[in-house]
């Protein structure tokens, strides 16, 4: 098993490179970027150089006073300015007679600006991300690293705690369904799940929040945020039960989808087990129904269930996350990683797909090893990766 471990763990680097390759290709043909999202953001908000340029550098407003000392920002930027932004974000470097090749402020007139190919590009961001340099936010003026450090938390509570309840209430409620299939239990519990599936995951959260937060009726649960102010004067105790009490709608909202898929495919898991010949034969042995249940049926049964966890993970912990942190004010992964798209953040972009794509690999490996403690016959060494 350490062999099967140390294989799959080298075979995340490769998978990880050819999925930030896909991505890094795609995001070229999208339209506009990071100095399109600048020019457009001046054009719309006046000067806002001293917020983009990360100080009062006196280079970075040349050309913007006229002689009259009026604001020139809507005859547009100096090419100067659109040059040393492009340096700054890697897109260009700079190249002097002397020989010099770097990436520095525009400092001397026989230096030039001139692009970095695309493929360097790449091969300097997969350099940095290695090591976990994820750079600087374009328009936050901060590292990228705090920034998924500080969001990352309100994903993971979602993502983790939305799964583990899907799994502890629909893994019962579908071998009960698979044991008395067709009864008046399966035909009312199938009409539940199945009308609880087609709900929107966007529209029980506006129901919970108008219901229990404040909305119209009751105001048991707060409206926003992780944890309520003064959480660090608080104790233990009472820090654990804010947090919960923070969670449970949005982490309601975003496992709601899920008992559907889960519950069905438990169950059918079982009835197919259930039809099979060894459980015939067990029973013909005198076994009782729950040995037979749970001693025989339920390895076999749950395997699938457990090859659907990283499906459901992701499912839960990416896609909608973005919009249940929208909708209860929680600065998570998946809302920082959208607002990054939206403004052609790329450093923010690539840096979120990259702990993503991370995170799902790891998952993954955790789900094989997982079938081992369900099923011990399961042997990966026997395998070849």
């Amino acid at each position: 098993m350490a062999a099967y471990i140390i294989r799959r763990l080298l075979l995340i680097i490769p998978t990880l490179l050819g999925i930030m390759l896909i991505n890094f290709s795609l995001i070229q043909f999208v339209p506009g970027g990071p100095i399109e999202q600048i020019i457009a953001r001046i054009d719309g908000e006046g000067d806002a150089f001293s917020g983009i340029a990360g100080g009062s550098d006196a280079g970075a407003n040349e050309g913007f006073e006229s002689e009259e000392s009026g604001y020139q920002g809507a005859r547009g930027l100096p090419p100067a300015y659109l040059e040393r932004l492009e340096i700054d974000m890697g897109f260009k470097r700079l190249r002097c007679a002397d020989g010099y090749d770097g990436v520095p402020l525009l400092a001397a007139e026989e230096c030039v600006a001139v692009p970095i190919g695309l493929a360097e590009q790449f091969v300097r961001l997969i350099g940095r991300y290695l090591i976990f340099d994820f750079g600087e936010s374009y328009f936050k003026s901060r590292p990228v690293v705090d920034l998924v450090l500080e969001t990352m938390p309100v994903s993971i509570t979602l993502g983790l705690w939305s799964t583990l309840i899907a799994y502890l209430v629909s893994i019962p409620l579908g071998i009960r369904k698979a044991v008395r299939d067709g009864s008046r239990f399966d035909t009312w519990s199938s009409g539940i799940i199945i009308a609880a599936y087609a709900i929107p995951g966007f529209l029980f959260a506006i129901l919970l929040l108008v219901l229990f937060a404040g909305g119209s009726y009751f105001k048991i649960f707060p409206l926003r945020g992780l944890t309520s102010d003064g959480f660090e004067d608080m104790t233990r105790l009472q820090q654990i039960g804010d947090y919960f009490w923070h969670i449970t709608l949005p982490v309601l909202a975003s496992s709601i989808s899920g008992f559907a898929t889960l519950t069905l495919l438990t169950k059918n898991s079982f009835m197919d087990e259930v039809k099979k010949q060894y459980v015939i034969t067990a029973k013909a042995k005198g076994l009782t129904e729950q040995r037979v249940l749970y001693g025989h049926v339920f390895r076999n049964a749950m395997l699938i269930v457990i090859a659907g966890f990283p499906a459901v993970f992701v499912g839960v912990f990416f896609g909608g996350s973005i919009i249940i942190e929208t909708l209860f004010s929680l600065n998570g992964l998946g809302r920082l990683g959208f607002e990054a798209v939206v403004n052609r953040d790329y450093a923010i972009v690539f840096a979120t797909m990259y702990v993503f794509s991370l995170i799902a690999l790891i998952v993954g490996l955790i789900t094989d090893l997982t079938y081992v403690l369900v099923d011990p016959r399961i042997d990966f060494e026997s395998r070849r990766t």
